[in-house]
């Protein structure tokens, strides 16, 4: 039967919009844009496999990440219908999730929105060296346990910009992180991690789905990634968020609402005479 992704739906809007959170995360990851989008898109939040309500899939290693791939195309499926297609945003590990799933069944999706993604590995070796690293981590988590593995999460310098959110928001995050299990967290790692993952870089210049590429400029490495991305998808808009680093829905949550709704709402179409080049719009602080 394969997994099943528990999800909470909000808003009202005519397009649907699937969410995909990040790693220690849940749906209601995305609960504090809520005020922000109001009624403009109905958006639906996921529980990815280890995280929330969602078990871990029945198989492990990249049978499991693909697994959890179908799981979402099938809920999109069932979001949509026979005919409508919906829009599809994810953040790190959800990112990656959300560009698999546009690959895999990409007459599903209308609009992809990518936030501190990768399109995975492109070396065996450096996969494999990933693999062994998270294995190890998923090590820690199961005799550490989950505060342990939270305090040395949150220490990383990749979440520098969330050390400047004001100390309600970060207690909030902090206790998100904290209700993931043991299994789940270090189940997730071994089956959605960046290690098992397969190699999208060569899918990228055939995905036709306007996308949109999210980072904050502060955040050097995914913003190469975006830049590197940018220059193999025919369809790409980009922006890095002045200020931000890694999680710039959390850090800079009016100015990311106010991007992502004027991409959604744009209008867009395939162009009789269209010719796969770039069409990139470059942020300022690009």
């Amino acid at each position: 039967m394969g997994v099943k992704l528990a999800y909470d739906t909000w808003g009202e809007g005519p397009h649907t919009l699937l969410a995909l959170h990040g790693f220690t995360g849940s749906g209601a990851s995305f609960d504090h844009l809520r005020p922000l989008i109001g009624r403009s898109v109905r958006v639906v939040t996921v529980d990815l496999p280890g995280h929330g309500r969602t078990p871990l899939p029945e198989k492990t290693g990249r049978d499991g990440f693909l697994e959890t791939v179908d799981a979402v195309v099938q809920l999109a499926r069932e979001l949509g219908g026979a005919a409508e297609s919906v829009d599809l945003l994810g953040y790190s590990q959800g990112a990656r999730l959300a560009l698999a799933a546009s690959v895999q069944a990409p007459e599903r999706f209308g609009r992809l929105i990518m936030e501190s993604g990768s399109p995975g590995l492109h070396r065996r070796q450096e996969r494999s060296e990933r693999r062994e690293a998270d294995a190890k981590l998923a090590g820690f988590i199961r005799t550490k346990g989950v505060d342990a593995f939270v305090e040395r999460w949150e220490a990383l310098p990749l979440f520098d910009g969330l050390r400047r959110l004001p100390a309600p928001q970060q207690d909030a995050l902090r206790e998100r992180r904290k209700a993931c299990t043991t299994e789940g967290l270090a189940g997730a790692l071994e089956c959605l991690g960046l290690g098992v993952q397969p190699d999208y870089w060569p899918s990228l210049h055939r995905q036709r789905l306007p996308t949109l590429l999210l980072t904050g400029d502060q955040d050097a490495k995914f913003t190469n990634l975006a830049r590197r991305m940018a220059a193999e998808l025919p369809v790409v808009w980009r922006h890095a968020f002045a200020g931000s680093a890694h999680a710039p829905h959390l850090e800079a949550p009016e100015e990311y609402v106010r991007e992502v709704l004027s991409f959604l709402q744009t209008p867009w179409y395939e162009a009789p005479q269209f010719e796969p080049a770039i069409l990139a719009r470059e942020a300022a602080h690009s």
